[in-house]
């Protein structure tokens, strides 16, 4: 049987001229969080099938690429398999997110780190989703995390950060905006509604529909799931009096509880201290009927949204509880991922070039060169590249042009060529 060329359904190949924007996009990137103080790290692909099972991401969780057991442990599962209990088969899987491994990591290794911890991770992560435009089951992460900071100084740190990191590369032009809300606020409105308590991920989950339902739509399919008139009603109001300039304050002077004031102060701080930033433009709302799906959310979330593009190109948020999952201690932790598939999706689809790079010049050699005359051409090759020049040294093909012509596509701008004949004289 031939193999296959093709890669796995949701994975790809990445030809040359895509890997370097991506490397481009990665080192600026990571230059930008470098210069607010985030140290890099590095977790394994592989966890624990228990701590990706363990109810905080969501539907994501659905979505694991299971590893099975090996060896005699495989062999032990035997009657699972005939029961057809194939979860017993599985002991670890790749990991669906940078944040749950961060907080793993972090339970093994925080008296080894600074407090509070700033960490930067970039790295493949694992979704048996379906592949669609800018979404890949095999995908990049670039995730910002602060650690052991209870204080809104955490939020307002993750998003200029990210903001200028998207600046940094390019993607201010397509005019992205954060929008901003917190879990607490949402619980708040549902209890103030009159919704049962035991219900509130399921409502959430229509809620989070209404950028593509709209407001009708959300109250339509909560009415049709059972709830009152009266629940939906009150839900309406709230999130009509949150619209606007004063949609927070509303909001807290109308449900009058203390933690809705609270979480409703805490989102109006961030905003106002972006907005001081005179420095950089940053466009930040709030968004009443934010959700985000992942369950491990306890307070502020926040995503990153361009018009042009169905959904969301990045988000976060605050994972106070996570943490205390590996150690039986609360550490308050919030985060903020660039959904960095999405953005290259959008920049190469609109030809972006990496800006000012060094020259690129192709010595083209003439085959049957001697030796002594090829290790000068690289000796003078070599000098340039001290130089900081990209020198690329290849055999001359028969046809020359059209050699040129694809050594062009791949940006060189200068060519020099070198013939046996030149020996001669």
């Amino acid at each position: 049987m031939a193999f296959i060329k093709k890669p796995v359904t949701g994975m790809r190949d990445i030809l040359p001229d895509e890997m370097a924007v991506r490397s481009y996009l990665m080192s600026v990137i990571r230059e930008t969080y470098s210069k607010y103080g985030f140290s890099s790290l590095e977790t394994p692909v592989v966890e624990h099938i228990e701590n990706l099972t363990g109810k905080q991401g969501g539907e994501n969780e659905k979505l694991i690429f299971k590893i099975m057991k090996r060896g005699e442990k495989l062999g032990q599962e035997e009657a699972s398999l005939k029961n057809g209990d194939f979860d017993a088969l599985a002991d670890s899987g790749l990991r669906y997110d940078l944040t749950l491994p961060l907080a793993r990591y972090y339970a093994n290794n925080a008296a080894k780190l600074p407090q509070p911890f700033k960490a930067l991770q970039m790295g493949p992560v694992f979704r048996a989703d379906r592949p669609q435009r800018g979404r890949f089951r095999q995908f990049v992460q670039c995730d910002i995390d602060i650690l052991g900071d209870d204080t809104s100084l955490a939020e307002k740190e993750l998003i200029l950060a990210t903001s200028e990191a998207l600046d940094a590369i390019g993607f201010d032009k397509y005019d992205f905006k954060i929008i901003i809300n917190d879990r607490r606020i949402l619980y708040g409105m549902l209890s103030y509604a009159g919704f049962p308590e035991e219900d509130a991920q399921k409502i959430l989950i229509i809620l989070d529909k209404a950028d593509k339902i709209g407001p009708e739509g959300v109250d339509e399919e909560l009415l049709s799931e059972g709830y009152s008139e009266e629940s939906v009603k009150r839900l309406r109001g709230l999130l009509e009096a949150a619209s606007g300039g004063e949609g927070l304050s509303r909001l807290a002077q109308m449900t009058g509880e203390p933690a809705m004031e609270a979480a409703c102060r805490n989102v109006s701080d961030i905003m106002e201290s972006v907005r001081a930033v005179k420095s950089r433009h940053i466009n930040i709302e709030f968004a009443p009927t934010l959700v985000r799906g992942m369950g491990y959310y306890t307070g502020t979330i926040f995503e990153i949204q361009i018009s042009d593009f169905g959904s969301s190109v990045g988000g976060g948020g605050r994972y106070d509880k996570m943490i205390g999952r590996f150690t039986g201690k609360d550490v308050p932790a919030v985060g903020f991922s660039i959904g960095f598939e999405r953005i290259m999706t959008i920049l190469m689809e609109n030809g972006f070039k990496i800006p000012s790079r060094s020259k690129k010049t192709a010595y083209l050699v003439e085959k049957g060169m001697g030796a002594e005359r090829i290790g000068e051409i690289m000796d003078e090759a070599s000098r340039r590249r001290g130089d900081g020049e990209t020198i690329l040294v290849t055999w001359m093909n028969k046809n020359k042009k059209f050699q040129k012509e694809q050594l062009l596509k791949e940006g060189y701008e200068e060519f020099k060529d070198f013939y046996k004949e030149a020996l001669k004289k």
